[in-house]
């Protein structure tokens, strides 16, 4: 799901976040970091865009690489963003200037397509059919990743730094530079509601039921909303009263029953929250590849595993599962 991050921060905007438990158990889907990474809604298959090798495509219960993808033969490409449809039997990968629609059951290439503009995010849809498509030209398209094309563009003020689907294709929700998160109609193209932050809008997300939001801005306020017309239902960071919890959330799942938020952030905590009250649930940290040198690790993506457990890979190409 999550893209390539730069974000510098120190352990002084961190305060009021403590360290969470360690993963369980971990495995490494490359040993020398990766550009992106994203994990499917049932946590069986994970897909990485590696420094070393381009993007690979895991069956995460086996830990075994299943098919290598490149955009071209004998070439390397640098993944930036992924993402799968929700039932799993597709991903997209993209650099910022082209993507490529896969076929997760035997590995087939089924289209590529030249970027309408360089992608800053993604989000597939149900079936493969479209990537919600965000881009640097302050616009987010509906790209037909199967025949080509664009079917819907919505304009924004500034660049579309955070996209999401409902499962239904009927809503997008898109985090701007403007530090505007906006709900939107796909099939009329017109917007629902919108809601002001105090800095970029760098991770949004939509539960099954397409009821409640997850959105989030760069070091400020991550909040819980309706999606009808964008109310805060619960504050989870950035608005605490005395000391604030600066934090920069990366990516964030709703489970399949709506009733807990998973989410990741750029200091590599993984944070479990309850949808109905906004508490938080269960706090882990990712796993280093090294103990010495630069250990700074973000999340990529975080998923509910069908198992029960919860999993979270990293920049540094882990894969971490939690209980």
């Amino acid at each position: 799901m999550k893209r390539r991050h730069f974000l510098l921060l120190s352990a002084g905007l961190l305060a009021g976040c403590q360290p969470g438990r360690s993963a369980s158990s971990h495995f490494a889907m490359t040993l020398g970091g990766a550009y992106s990474a994203a994990l499917s809604e049932n946590g069986r298959l994970g897909l990485i865009g590696s420094i070393e090798h381009g993007a690979s495509l895991w069956d995460l219960r086996q830990a075994e690489r299943l098919f290598d993808w490149n955009h071209q033969a004998n070439q390397i490409t640098e993944v930036t963003h992924a993402g799968f449809s929700p039932d799993g039997d597709f991903a997209v990968t993209a650099t910022p200037i082209e993507l490529a629609l896969w076929q997760t059951s035997n590995g087939q290439g089924l289209s590529f397509w030249r970027a309408p503009s360089e992608i800053l995010d993604l989000a597939v849809s149900t079936a493969g059919n479209f990537a919600l498509l965000g881009l640097a030209s302050h616009e987010a398209v509906l790209f037909d990743v199967k025949n080509g094309g664009i079917r819907r563009t919505l304009a924004h003020p500034a660049r579309v730094r955070s996209v999401a689907l409902s499962r239904d294709n009927r809503l997008a929700v898109t985090g701007c530079d403007d530090y505007q998160a906006r709900i939107w109609n796909l099939q009329t193209g017109e917007m629902i509601a919108n809601q002001g932050f105090d800095n970029l809008v760098n991770c949004v997300a939509i539960s099954p039921d397409s009821n409640s939001l997850f959105c989030s801005a760069t070091l400020a306020q991550a909040r819980i909303l309706r999606s009808r017309d964008a109310e805060t239902l619960h504050a989870l960071s950035g608005q605490e009263r005395f000391i604030k919890r600066r934090l920069s959330f990366l990516c964030a799942r709703f489970s399949n029953d709506n009733q807990q938020l998973l989410t990741g952030t750029a200091s590599g905590s993984v944070l479990l929250w309850d949808v109905s009250s906004g508490a938080l649930l269960k706090q882990w940290q990712l796993t280093q590849q090294k103990s010495y040198g630069p250990v700074s690790t973000s999340v990529y993506d975080v998923a509910f595993a069908s198992e029960g457990d919860y999993l979270a890979i990293g920049s540094n190409g882990l894969l971490n599962r939690f209980s």
